[in-house]
């Protein structure tokens, strides 16, 4: 893709690998870029609206996420959520200063009626994001673990308290997400689909960050009515040598009866996405992955500074 003269492009994504992305993303594409995020991680903690993987992606594309720590904002302070715990509240979700206004912001506009959609472009534009990022429905979606955990209902646990609060420890046999048959993906989503000169799926978690977004009915069938009318449909591998980058992925995917490696991921994308980014030190699952009718592509998929995130970006777009 000439980005000089660029067509729009959609990228799913959820959590750090599709902020990572999309940051690069936007550096070349600026306006033309969308990012559909999941948003079936959202919590509500404290009284306040909490949305993490919409929130990382919109830091991370304003340049105020923390890099060291991988969440949040750069330069936090932390005074209202130690002050909460001297009132003995649960502080396992931690919250920084500034992040806490965000939720403030969001809740107050939800609460008087506002639509997310239209919320979260009010916190991008104060922010000065040039992308659009878009919930994938305005309409509630959780995803839920079952582990093995006793103090839990039937082992169900919400993906935060599996994520944050358990640290990932316990070994998930099977994911739900509650309310996906029932939303609806908005306008605002269809359309950018619908307009799209290339859809790029974000190296996130499959299962639990891309996974919810294609669970909402009508966005999948999008993707595949894009995807038949020539659209270039490019997902970039999250598992690298077998290992998530960052989080569980790979052992969500042997516990839910996948392989961990970039083929297992593809195996996931068969069918929806026409090209398959492998990092180099996959290269030999090239062949297994072109057998599942995708073609494949070979890059150095760490993204380490925004250099790196720059030169992915116009890897996967020169795909397109």
């Amino acid at each position: 893709m000439d980005t000089s003269s660029s067509r729009p492009v959609v990228e799913l994504a959820g959590g750090v690998g599709g902020a990572k992305l999309a940051h690069g993303l936007q550096a070349l594409l600026g306006a033309d870029l969308t990012v559909i995020v999941n948003t079936a991680d959202d919590l509500e903690r404290h009284g306040l609206v909490i949305w993490p993987d919409h929130d990382t992606v919109m830091y991370t594309l304003a340049g105020l996420d923390d890099r060291e720590r991988g969440w949040g904002l750069a330069g936090e302070t932390w005074n209202v959520i130690e002050q909460l715990a001297v009132y003995g509240e649960e502080t396992w979700f931690r919250l920084g200063d500034r992040d806490i206004a965000t939720h403030i912001v969001r809740t107050a506009r939800l609460r008087r009626g506002e639509r997310p959609t239209d919320v979260a472009r009010h916190l991008q534009r104060s922010l000065g994001v040039a992308a659009t990022i878009l919930p994938m429905t305005d309409e509630e979606v959780r995803t839920e673990l079952r582990t093995d955990e006793p103090d839990t209902d039937g082992g169900w646990i919400a993906f935060q308290e599996y994520f944050v609060h358990r640290h990932q420890a316990p070994t998930v046999h099977e994911v739900r997400f509650c309310g996906a048959s029932a939303a609806v993906p908005t306008s605002e989503v269809r359309e950018a689909i619908a307009a799209a000169g290339a859809i790029v799926i974000a190296p996130s978690n499959p299962i639990v960050s891309i996974g919810p977004i294609l669970a909402v009915p009508g966005i999948r069938e999008a993707v595949e009515a894009a995807r038949a009318r020539g659209v270039p449909v490019v997902a970039v591998s999250g598992i690298v040598a077998g290992r998530a980058l960052k989080g569980p992925a790979d052992r969500m995917l042997v516990s839910l009866g996948h392989e961990s490696s970039a083929l297992g991921v593809a195996r996931l994308y068969a069918g929806l996405a026409d090209v398959f980014v492998l990092d180099t030190v996959d290269a030999d699952l090239a062949p297994a992955i072109e057998a599942l009718g995708m073609r494949v592509a070979i890059t150095n998929t760490i993204m380490s500074d925004d250099a790196s995130r720059a030169r992915l970006a116009r890897d996967v777009l020169d795909l397109t």
